[in-house]
């Protein structure tokens, strides 16, 4: 079978921060690569939606200097325009409404959306989209993958080495059928014991002259509301006043398996309106996206995880090594470096 399928040195599952950065460090060393992303884009939660006339970041709202890696490509990205410095007021709201000033110095916003990132990161790589990888096997000197792909894109491809950068309950489930051997066992217990939080991210747009004062604000320590930035702020094009308003974990969790999320969406809208601006409980349109793995809370103090049992295998993501964009990058680098030395 692998004599009628491309092959190709590495295939990467996932087109995340991670995934982008391992795959560029890899074809920059010849490699003949290949991304299978399971979405029609790229970035993960680096995720900008179009509404309308605007466009929305609905996951990472912000990038931000957390070490040398971010620092790095925040200096390649501010090169061509695509992110700049975020200017204006930001507060972290405690308990007992006493609000905090909370700089915004080393906060970088994308005026284009914030997966116009991903997409500088993606250039020039070979990545099929609408590519769900459902197996994973070794067969010979290559591993084996099949997906549920795009019609356009083949079922199947060789890889002599895999790395899956995707969110660790995704990659468990993927790979949960290898357990031919006791290394490859540890590697999975490793996985499983990894933990995320998930959470509910609603755009909410108001009238045009209802505005905040404030670009962002961090509630500390609430049931329901964990962070609520004014998006439209960002774009000077916007004719919308849009908000975006992320749940806390617990209020999340609530709503991972329900169908109908309209609830949700009144609910955190009318949070936000009695603690912050009262208008915030009548947008004139609303969306709402659930993210179930949003952030790691339990995660990996190794950059990446390895086995060479039969053949290389690399799982990375921002789950290893820390749970941040600085941890993604990092994880990323050092898997593809993980790659080399085996090829």
């Amino acid at each position: 079978m692998t004599n009628r399928i491309p092959k190709f040195d590495v295939a990467v599952v996932g087109a995340g921060l991670a995934g982008l950065v391992c795959a560029k460090q890899l074809q920059q060393a010849d490699l003949k690569v290949v991304i299978l992303e399971k979405s029609r884009g790229v970035g993960g939660r680096v995720d900008t939606r179009r509404f309308y006339d605007t466009c929305v970041d609905r996951g990472l709202p912000y990038l931000e200097i957390q070490g040398e890696q971010t620092q790095q490509l925040i200096d390649r990205l501010c090169e061509p325009k695509i992110v700049r410095p975020w200017r204006g007021t930001a507060y972290e709201l405690h308990p007992q409404n006493d609000w905090q000033l909370s700089p915004l110095a080393n906060r970088y916003i994308a005026p284009q959306g914030m997966s116009a990132i991903a997409k500088f990161l993606a250039t020039d790589l070979e990545i099929w989209r609408q590519c769900r990888v459902k197996t994973i096997v070794p067969e010979g000197k290559t591993w084996l993958l099949t997906s549920e792909a795009a019609e356009n894109f083949p079922s199947a491809i060789a890889a002599k080495a895999v790395v899956v950068a995707i969110p660790a309950p995704q990659a468990l489930a993927l790979l949960e059928s290898l357990t031919s051997t006791n290394r490859l066992l540890e590697v999975l217990d490793k996985i499983a014991s990894v933990r995320f939080d998930p959470c509910i991210a609603v755009t909410a747009s108001y009238r045009d002259d209802l505005k905040p004062s404030w670009q962002a604000v961090k509630i500390i320590d609430h049931p329901d509301l964990a962070w609520v930035g004014w998006d439209s702020s960002k774009r000077e094009s916007s004719k919308q006043t849009i908000l975006i308003i992320h749940s806390t974990a617990r209020f999340a969790q609530t709503y991972l398996d329900v169908s109908d999320l309209q609830p949700a969406i009144k609910q955190l809208c009318d949070r936000a309106a009695q603690l912050l601006l009262p208008w915030l409980d009548s947008p004139e349109w609303c969306q709402v996206h659930r993210w179930r793995y949003a952030f790691p809370r339990r995660f990996l103090e190794m950059p990446y995880l390895a086995t060479t049992v039969t053949l290389p295998l690399i799982c990375c993501g921002d789950w290893c090594g820390g749970n941040r964009v600085e941890s993604a990058l990092n994880s990323g680098l050092a898997s593809a470096g993980e790659v080399l030395r085996h090829l």
